[in-house]
């Protein structure tokens, strides 16, 4: 499989599991976006690529930011978004219920 059409089954999986947290269906979250449900659906299944607005209003349909970062920047921001458990990997600091901040 080319590196575009995983990029394109991993953006529809996103939308997806996105769409069916907030409940709503898929031509609900077309009419929000401005596009037909049939272009959704191709879409969301990951077969078939979309302009970058188009893909910007389905994020924000779901309450998502879409983001373009360079390529090279990649394995940095997948280290913050995911990471392995360590103890450096904890919060600066943690604000307690009575709004205190911990440092």
């Amino acid at each position: 499989m080319r590196p575009e059409s995983e990029a394109l089954i991993e953006i529809g999986r996103l939308f997806k599991a996105a769409r069916k947290t907030l409940g709503l269906t898929q031509e609900r979250v077309a009419d929000m976006a401005g596009i037909s449900r049939p272009r959704y659906r191709e879409i969301e299944a990951g077969s078939s690529a979309a302009r970058t607005t188009t893909l910007i209003n389905i994020g924000r349909a779901l309450g998502l930011e879409l983001m373009l970062i360079p390529q090279a920047m990649v394995p940095a921001v997948n280290a913050l978004l995911r990471p392995d458990g360590a103890e450096d990997d904890l919060p600066a600091f943690v604000v307690s219920p009575d709004g205190d901040a911990n440092a």
